[in-house]
């Protein structure tokens, strides 16, 4: 298995621990994911140090107001390193308002340029801004993840048209998402398993860590009436189709 976004610098994590933790239940490779130039550049530092994680860059929309020339160029420089697989995570998120939308699609644009330019796979996050994450996308003819997936059937249907796969992790096994009901619907063939860690752990009270890509897998297994080997080979054979 392969958990295909993760968030491990910046954390209180022991990463041999970690590492040894996913291995143990057969999440053999690790997906950093990027969101600011600090976070990048200490991902950058562990795809060196150990050769079962693999990484993405890239900028955040929290970060539009705040990304400079050189943060850019640094970015290009990271993408020398074969171990960096797609730009991310990027993309639009209103949550908090739109105050700085044009900054937010500025931002959001560029990077898909640089995509587009080294021919490398994005991860999308999108929060609240659906309309103008999918318009945006339609532009260009990249492929990638929508992280964190939360979206309904309808949506994640618009996603996957445009040749995109969904990242689902912790959130499909609470007890209200309706991500089980999309799951059912559309199946495993654009799905990818993530845990977003630390965050939307599917135990609750702690802090979530790459390992819990086994609990999301064989959670699936059991919605779907499938072993957990088929859902693990599945998924991972969609990681690769993109990116390692």
């Amino acid at each position: 298995m392969i958990d295909s976004h993760c968030h491990l610098v910046n954390e209180d994590y022991d990463i041999e621990d970690v590492i040894n933790r996913a291995k143990e239940v057969g999440v053999n490779y690790l997906i950093v994911g990027g969101s600011e130039r600090e976070d990048n550049k200490l991902n950058m530092d562990l795809i060196n140090r150990y050769e079962n994680i693999y990484a993405c860059v890239g900028f955040h929309p929290s970060m539009a107001s705040d990304v400079t020339e050189k943060d850019f160029d640094d970015l290009e420089e990271y993408l020398k390193n074969n171990k960096v697989i797609a730009i991310g995570e990027i993309g639009l998120d209103y949550y908090y308002g739109k105050d700085d939308v044009e900054e937010q699609k500025n931002l959001f644009i560029r990077q898909l340029e640089i995509a587009k330019k080294y021919n490398l796979p994005v991860v999308i996050h999108t929060r609240d801004a659906f309309l103008d994450t999918y318009n945006t996308l339609k532009k260009y003819d990249l492929s990638g993840v929508i992280h964190c997936f939360s979206g309904s059937l309808e949506v994640a249907r618009q996603y996957m048209d445009l040749g995109y796969y969904l990242g689902i992790g912790g959130v499909v096994t609470f007890k209200n998402s309706n991500l089980k009901d999309v799951v059912k619907e559309i199946g495993l063939d654009r799905v990818v398993l993530e845990t977003d860690s630390p965050y939307l752990s599917p135990v609750r009270g702690k802090k979530n860590e790459p390992a819990n890509v086994k609990l999301v897998c064989d959670y699936l297994a059991e919605l779907l009436n499938i072993n957990s080997e088929k859902v693990a080979n599945i998924t991972t054979n969609n990681v690769k189709k993109y990116s390692i």
